[in-house]
């Protein structure tokens, strides 16, 4: 048997196989592209012990500083780390390789697009950190307004982040923001109440009418606890449990009374005595009155707050005293037994000069009776 006739066929057989070994994925060598793999599988295998090796060594750098700002920061970092190793892994695969042409350039493009997204991604989480450091400027504006400012400045960041993407695969993003422009238009006139409670929750917190945790009533409205300040709404809970969400619109157009702000507590009564007592009685009530709350803990006196205890009209069943005084304290609770205290000494100090609380009444005069009439006249009949 001639072998040298099946030489040939096996030597080309295995230079087939060379060729594909060689050429067998866009013209680069197999091996090449096995050791890339295997390059890029090494990073993701080893990526959490690269990460957690970065990390340890940042925070050992942390923990010799006073403040704790680098530690809020480098926890807003660690999750853009961990994608860090993937980038590096894809990066060196591609330069072990050298793509040319429409793979090189989807390569860079990707890669470019993961370390922008890492980037855009660390400024997104470590907006809060610093936001802490504006705690100051809580005494010029609100607290909820900051929020509302870094939550508006994370969307923001997002928004340019996609952009940013956008135009490294050739997605021109100015006629699209052209487009969204007129759709805005018609979407804004359709949406003119979600503009209008969108300026007035601005509003609110720029005047800072209240913040979250007050004590606010809006006659006819709601009467309840601050809980949230949104875009639109603000969520007030009413005493019986119930939230309520009302449109910033009628908090900024309406009346609000925030008990939450009194510094101190106000009590207004008109006390009705009756119309028999005596101008002595009257005094003595009064000045008693007047001498129980001035030494009472629980009121404020002039010139702290005003304080009036007068007898103030006479009106259709009673003479009136007006008492009107301030508690020092704003806590509704603690102010209604406050106020169970003077109605008790009210009573007491009335009740102990002999005078009684007058109740509405009516008077009625009769200048002749019926049957005096009747008797007149039989009487002239007979004369």
């Amino acid at each position: 048997m001639d072998l040298t006739k099946f030489m040939a066929p096996i030597k080309a057989f295995g230079d087939l196989i060379l060729n594909i070994w060689k050429n067998g994925l866009m013209g680069i060598d197999i091996g090449r592209v096995l050791v890339a793999m295997a390059i890029f599988l090494g990073f993701i295998t080893l990526r959490k012990t690269i990460s957690r090796t970065i990390l340890h060594r940042l925070k050992r750098a942390t923990r010799k500083t006073a403040t704790e700002l680098d530690d809020k920061v480098l926890a807003a970092l660690e999750p853009p780390l961990n994608l860090l190793p993937i980038i590096l892994g894809l990066f060196f695969a591609r330069e072990y390789i050298g793509f040319e042409g429409t793979a090189a350039l989807f390569l860079d493009k990707l890669i470019r697009s993961m370390v922008v997204f890492t980037l855009f991604w660390s400024f997104f989480n470590v907006i809060m950190p610093f936001s802490h450091l504006l705690k100051k400027m809580e005494s010029i504006l609100d607290r909820s307004l900051l929020d509302w400012f870094f939550n508006a400045t994370r969307v923001a960041l997002a928004l340019i982040g996609a952009a940013t993407i956008l135009e490294i695969w050739g997605i021109r993003v100015g006629p699209i923001i052209a487009g969204l422009g007129l759709f805005g238009v018609a979407v804004a006139l359709g949406a003119q109440d979600l503009f209008k409670n969108l300026i007035s929750g601005i509003l609110i917190l720029a005047e800072r009418r209240f913040k979250i945790g007050d004590w606010v009533q809006v006659k006819g409205v709601v009467e309840g606890t601050v809980e949230q300040i949104g875009f639109r709404s603000t969520r007030i809970r009413r005493f019986d449990k119930a939230p309520v969400f009302v449109p910033n619109t009628l908090l900024s157009d309406n009346t609000v009374i925030n008990f939450t702000s009194m510094t101190f507590r106000r009590i207004s009564w008109l006390v009705g005595l009756e119309y028999h007592t005596t101008v002595h009685q009257m005094r003595t009530i009064r000045e008693a009155i007047e001498t129980w709350i001035l030494h009472h803990d629980g009121f404020v006196n002039p010139p702290s707050a005003p304080l009036f205890v007068r007898i103030d009209n006479f009106s259709d069943s009673s003479i009136d005293m007006k008492i009107y005084c301030f508690t020092r304290t704003t806590e509704w609770g603690i102010w209604l037994k406050l106020k169970e205290e003077l109605i008790c000494a009210i009573k007491e100090i009335v009740e102990g000069e002999g005078a009684g609380f007058a109740f509405p009444s009516q008077s009625l005069y009769v200048e002749t009776m019926p049957w005096e009439t009747r008797s007149e006249t039989e009487a002239e009949e007979t004369a």
